[in-house]
């Protein structure tokens, strides 16, 4: 080939400019982060609603929405496979059927264990998109760029929630201000909060037919000339002899790729499922699944504590941005170190707002004027600080701390655990909820916060501007 050829823009790159390009690319990969955060997120609004509906308790609704997060395990643990064996794009279409079918399915389910299934369904599109997309684009983008196109991941997700939330807003409202009322052709509005995934999914597919494979894949495949057309296509530095220097003579990958000698598991695969597991251990998503529970449970009317919700959606998507600005010029070890402190911070004072709070008939604690604006401004800087820094920064990292060889499986490994670790926080924060309470709940997230600040201290390398292929 040519360098003339190599200059020429193939038909997915149009008449593009490169950095115009791979933020093209990089974006439409990322659209699986923003069905990931809908996905994810559209339960808020029916938690109330999905347990009149089935009459179900505490425990009954946990599992409704968290198995779909086994989902997520299951899916995040086999894409990276999938993704080596038949390409960073064919799993994307696969997510996108996925997430289309559950978004249908969730909305018409006859017993709790249909909607258990379709919810369960669309976890494994989100496990899938959540590994798929920062390994693809980590994999397409330049060095000097990786950071804040990897964040796009994250952007995307946090984008997804908030759409998700004001949807859920927006439909209760537009149905008397309850997800149990009915909205459209006589459907009750949370089957609707569902529904409206379904573009969204479906657009998914179409734009990941108009994407490049990722240049790696396609070296292993001995497809070099594709291969750097797409580096060319991208302004990276990488070429395609080094590339092939670290793919091409390897075997396939496999998980016993990840055992180190005398450790189980080589330590690099240790710091990622601990960015992983931390990342959820702090409690984030308390915040988005359980929101507007938690702001019922402190006195809040239905539509005020969607409205909050909505903002602490916001909220997130503001600081991500200010993720992308600066995780290239500051670095990730920074941001993850700052983000650590400022949720350790805003955790412990939620803790001691909660914990000190006089209890309400129904045993949850009332938060009146002053104190219960003080929770909410806490809520959302603590918000802040993860938006910032863990949310973003532990899927760069994640995309780009693994060497080629071990990259496929160590990102399902580190997937899986992260999943895991959402079901976990998130099937036992309502019993946490009703019997330990939640300034005793928000004091264990800060605990973890903690130790979140102790293990990138101690652990966590900095990777800025750093090819793949320099990765031990």
């Amino acid at each position: 080939m040519t360098s003339s050829d190599s200059k020429t823009p193939g038909r997915s790159g149009g008449g593009m400019s490169r950095n115009t390009y791979v933020v093209f690319i990089s974006s439409a990969a990322a659209l699986g982060g923003f069905l990931f955060g809908f996905d994810t997120a559209v339960i808020n609004g029916t938690v109330t609603a999905l347990r009149n509906h089935f009459e179900t308790g505490s425990f009954g609704i946990g599992l409704a929405v968290s198995l779909a997060l086994i989902g997520s395990a299951v899916g995040a643990f086999f894409a990276g496979q999938l993704a080596d064996r038949i390409g960073r794009v064919k799993v994307m279409m696969l997510a996108s059927l996925a997430f289309s079918l559950s978004a249908i399915g969730s909305g018409l389910p006859v017993t709790i264990y249909d909607f258990i299934w379709w919810r369960f369904l669309g976890g494994m599109a989100v496990g899938a998109a959540s590994i798929i997309a920062p390994a693809y684009i980590a994999e397409v983008s330049p060095a000097h760029k990786r950071g804040r196109l990897g964040s796009l991941q994250q952007l995307a997700i946090v984008i997804g929630i908030f759409v998700a939330l004001l949807f859920d807003y927006v439909i209760a409202e537009g149905a008397g201000g309850s997800a149990d009322n009915t909205f459209w052709l006589d459907q009750e509005a949370w089957r609707w909060m569902f529904w409206s995934e379904l573009p969204v999914a479906l657009l998914y597919g179409i734009i990941a037919l108009k994407i490049p494979e990722s240049p790696r894949y396609l070296v292993a495949r001995a497809q070099e000339e594709a291969a750097a057309h797409v580096l060319d296509r991208v302004g990276a530095s990488e070429t395609v002899e080094e590339i092939r220097a670290t793919v091409l003579h390897e075997r396939k990958p496999k998980l016993s790729d990840l055992r180190a000698a005398k450790r189980w598991l080589l330590p690099i695969v240790w710091v990622g499922l601990g960015l992983a597991v931390l990342q959820q251990f702090v409690g984030i998503n308390v915040i988005f699944y359980y929101s507007s529970v938690l702001w019922r449970a402190v006195g809040f009317s239905e539509g005020d504590a969607l409205w909050i919700t909505v903002l602490t959606g916001a909220t997130n998507v503001i600081t991500t941005l200010v993720a992308i600005a600066y995780v290239d010029k500051f670095g990730r070890r920074p941001l993850l170190i700052i983000g650590s402190i400022g949720m350790l911070l805003m955790l412990a004072l939620m803790a001691g707002i909660f914990g000190t709070a006089p209890l309400g008939p129904d045993g949850n604690p009332v938060l009146g004027g002053s104190i219960g604006v003080l929770a909410c401004v806490a809520a959302n800087v603590y918000v802040f600080c993860f938006g910032f820094s863990w949310g973003p920064v532990m899927w760069v990292l994640l995309g780009e701390i693994f060497n080629n060889r071990i990259r496929g499986a160590a990102l399902s490994v580190a997937g899986a655990a992260q999943w895991l670790a959402n079901f976990l926080v998130t099937v036992t924060f309502p019993w946490m909820l009703e019997s330990i309470g939640l300034g005793a709940s928000y004091g264990l997230y800060a605990f973890w916060a903690l130790v979140s600040l102790f293990f990138v201290l101690r652990y966590v390398r900095e990777t800025k501007g750093k090819a793949l292929e320099q990765m031990e």
